[in-house]
């Protein structure tokens, strides 16, 4: 949520030999931080495609932000809806307090019109703000966009009284779930750019969510289900995976398409046994995953396919396929949480208080 607290409002004003499998170690993409001579890109699929050239464009107006880490902003806030709202009156895809609107409103579609709900003022208010922010602070040493979004979390004067980002355990964390997503949302290097993309293969704990995805094969379906005792052991599809990567300690969201952004999207001759295979009704909108596999090689995945079926083997390739996402204990972090409603709205979340103020 933009405007945090009222200090900021003031300066601001173990697998071997089964199926498919072959073992092999999982690295991501690194994080933007100090701005670079030519801007990350924006990787495909990672947000609607109306929207992916509104961030390309505003995620350039100053070198402190970037197209993915704009997204990865707004994705943290609202989950790309303009009509977000939290509970404490924050609003639209950047969540914008009502005081802090009119001072940073941006006509991003050139309608004559600065609308809070609108997605492409949202965006480009956003930035305009994100690039008050870093002006405030251009004095801070330090890495620049970690400073930029501290005080964006905490307030300039934060970063200021500790000459970077704070000691404040909520503000370090939004810092580094904020840069974790932006390099999930970065498009790798093109192949002829001469930059090196590791090799990076199934970890540890991709191997035991397969083998722990393996041991329900045969399982009857059932929506909705988590494969507690009183389902008996049934799962659905994005509940097999909660359940698999939850054997060895990463805790994804419920619903598949919040569990797109646990790691960076691996491209489909990039595959390795491990990732996340993702299929959805709009190949234009993430939001429109529906299911979810894990991947175990050979093109096929481990997956809860649909009522009347079991946990089975299937092929991969198929019309609605979208994507994959290799998942990393950080990029599981990162995510955004859900209200109840099931809206992605950060509200009151990012007071950046130090604990030790009264």
């Amino acid at each position: 949520m933009v405007l945090r607290k009222a200090g900021a409002a003031a300066a601001a004003a173990a697998l071997t030999g089964v199926g498919f499998v072959g073992v092999v170690v999982v690295g991501t993409f690194a994080a933007s931080g100090t701005p670079q001579t030519v801007q990350p890109r924006l990787a495909g699929r990672t947000v609607p495609a109306a929207y992916q050239p509104l961030f390309q464009q505003w995620g350039a107006l100053c070198p402190e932000i970037s197209p993915p880490m704009l997204a990865a902003q707004l994705y943290q806030e609202s989950g790309f809806n303009p009509l977000a709202r939290s509970p404490v009156g924050a609003q639209g895809m950047a969540q914008f307090m009502p005081a802090t609107w009119p001072g940073y409103a941006t006509d991003g579609d050139n309608d004559g019109k600065k609308d809070v709900w609108n997605a492409a003022d949202a965006i480009a208010s956003a930035a305009t703000y994100d690039c008050a922010l870093a002006k405030d602070i251009a004095k801070v040493p330090g890495d620049r966009q970690s400073n930029l979004l501290a005080a964006y979390n905490a307030g300039p004067y934060a970063v200021i009284k500790y000459s970077g980002v704070p000691p404040y355990r909520e503000t370090q964390g939004y810092v580094k779930n904020i840069k974790t997503l932006a390099a999930n949302f970065t498009a790798p290097p093109a192949a002829d750019s001469g930059t090196t993309v590791p090799n990076t293969a199934l970890s540890p704990q991709a191997s035991g969510a397969i083998y722990f995805a393996q041991t329900t094969l045969g399982t009857p379906y059932l929506w909705g289900g988590n494969g507690t005792a009183a389902e008996g052991g049934r799962f659905d599809c994005s509940g097999l995976t909660v359940a698999a990567f939850g054997s060895v300690g990463i805790t994804l969201p419920r619903v598949a398409n919040d569990q797109w952004n646990a790691g960076p999207h691996i491209e489909r001759s990039q595959l390795r046994p491990g990732d996340l295979v993702f299929f959805a009704t709009d190949q234009g909108d993430p939001r429109s995953i529906d299911h979810v596999g894990i991947y175990v090689g050979g093109g096929y995945m481990i997956n809860a396919p649909h009522t009347n079926a079991v946990i089975r083997y299937d092929k991969i390739d198929r019309p609605k396929y979208y994507g994959a996402t290799r998942i990393t204990p950080d990029g599981a972090l990162s995510l955004p949480a859900r209200q109840a409603d099931g809206q992605i709205a950060s509200g009151g979340q990012g007071t950046g208080r130090d604990p030790n103020d009264s």
